[in-house]
């Protein structure tokens, strides 16, 4: 689905410690990954799962304080119009990004080469949510 997301996201740039990888955040936790996508793979309709990301490019994690744009200690997701996918319970968020560049190539969308994964709960369950960005060609 398309998402107009009409404000940014705001999060603390956080290094990526062995527990945050885990990537299954506890209740009242949330992060936001931002990956850059390997250029030869974000433009195919049948990507090859092993070569699809590319570095991570930065992660956050929502605090208590509210971080600040401008800040260097802060990241965000911008506001603009994403391809947007969400999951509620345990979900590949890898399978689930390259689903969505499927569906949005059929679509003749045009799609950015960088990838945020955001990880929450709502509801006492943990939801996973894909955004790419995303423009009809």
């Amino acid at each position: 689905m398309k998402l107009d997301l009409r404000a940014p996201l705001f999060y603390a740039k956080t290094n990526l410690t062995k527990s945050d990888q885990a990537e299954k955040p506890l209740k009242n936790e949330e992060f936001l990954f931002c990956y850059a996508l390997n250029p030869l793979q974000s433009s195919s309709i049948e990507p090859e799962r092993a070569e699809f990301l590319g570095p991570l490019l930065f992660f956050g994690k929502k605090t208590e304080e509210q971080p600040s744009e401008g800040d260097p200690k802060t990241v965000s997701l911008p506001q603009g119009l994403y391809l947007f996918t969400q999951k509620r319970g345990e979900a590949d968020w890898l399978d689930m990004a390259i689903e969505q560049q499927k569906d949005g190539l059929w679509e003749r969308d045009k799609l950015e080469d960088t990838l945020y994964i955001r990880l929450l709960h709502e509801d006492d369950a943990p939801v996973t949510q894909v955004f790419r960005a995303a423009e009809k060609r």
